[in-house]
Order: C-alpha cells, then sequence, then structure tokens
C-alpha cells in the first residue's frame, strides 16, 4: 500500500470522505459501491466489480466467444480488462479501459466500427499498441447499472464485424447481466 499522507475524520455517522484527487484517479464515482476489506488494525476500500466475482464464468466465456467468433474476445468491468482470448490477449490483458471505451459503456449503447468502412476505432486501453481494424463494443448492463462491456476485436486488413458476431457480443452480454438480476 502506498501512503498519500491525507489524514481523515470520522463524522458521527461513521462516514469518512474521500478526497476528490483520489476518487479522479481510482475512477470512484458517485454511487460507485466499494468494498471493505480488514486485516488486523487496517482497513482497505476497493471499488467493487461485479463482473470481476464472476471470474472462471468470464474466462470461459471469453474463450467461447473467441472461439465461435474468431475474434479476439474480451470481457471488462468498468475499469479494466477482466478476461481477453484470442491472438493479441497479451497486449490487453488486464489494462486500464480508455476513457472513450469508458464513455460508451457509461452510454450503455453498443458500437460498432470498421476501418475498411471509414470507421471511426475507439481505443480500448488506455496504453496499448494493438492495431484494431474492426470491432464492437457491447456494454453489461444489469438493473440498470453498467457492469461493463464485451468486446470483440480484428486486426485483419479489411475487416468488418459480421453481423452473427454482432448478435454472439450481444447475447453474451445479456448472459452475463442475467448472472447478476
Amino acid at each position: 500500500m502506498k501512503a498519500t499522507g491525507i489524514v481523515r475524520r470520522i463524522d458521527e455517522l461513521g462516514r469518512v470522505v474521500i478526497p476528490k484527487e483520489i476518487r479522479r484517479t481510482l475512477r470512484i464515482r458517485e454511487g460507485d459501491p466499494l468494498e471493505l476489506f480488514t486485516e488486523r488494525d487496517e482497513l482497505m476500500l476497493k471499488k467493487y466489480s461485479p463482473i470481476a466475482s464472476i471470474e472462471q464464468f468470464a474466462r470461459g466465456t471469453a474463450k467461447s466467444l473467441n472461439e465461435q467468433s474468431g475474434y479476439l474476445a474480451l470481457i471488462c468491468d468498468t475499469d479494466g480488462i477482466l478476461q481477453a482470448s484470442g491472438q493479441g490477449k497479451k497486449a490487453l490483458s488486464g489494462k486500464a479501459v480508455s476513457d472513450r471505451m469508458a464513455e460508451i459503456m457509461q452510454a450503455r449503447r453498443s458500437y460498432l466500427a470498421s476501418k475498411a468502412e471509414g470507421g471511426d476505432i475507439l481505443p480500448i486501453v488506455k496504453e496499448g499498441d494493438l492495431a484494431v481494424t474492426a470491432q464492437v463494443i457491447v456494454p453489461v448492463v444489469a438493473g440498470g447499472d453498467c457492469l461493463g462491456a464485451v468486446v470483440l476485436l480484428s486486426t485483419d486488413e479489411g475487416a468488418v464485424v459480421e453481423p452473427a458476431a454482432v448478435k454472439m457480443a450481444r447475447l453474451t452480454s445479456d448472459i452475463i447481466a442475467g448472472q447478476f438480476e
């Protein structure tokens, strides 16, 4: 753990204010769930990710989606890539999602683009050098909350994501969302 040098007092209701700079850095927004951990005399807060709680399911889902679609398949929460399967997964696994990707998830709308058709390819992660040529991003929405997204990517020249693959991504998103309803 890294010390911040910031000290806060607990109020009469047991509340502690997390400074704005820390919330911004950790991408914690109003209403975000936080998980509490204790060890001896230490208390740790961690941003809660429902999708991360079904890690085995997400791993198998990404693998199946990759095998059935032929595209690089990603399962992410609102902060980072949790599971990746397919060629190029090492460039994305475990990385933080880009601001543009976070905007797509917050808007709760699917996004489809192909360079071959003149589309605007969004960066998926903040730091990565994968040359994506086609993509589909489908947010995972459960109970009105966006929990993450299912993403299919291609690096093939002239690639266009096929309608059947888009349907698979949407179905996968619905199945993951169903785990939380």
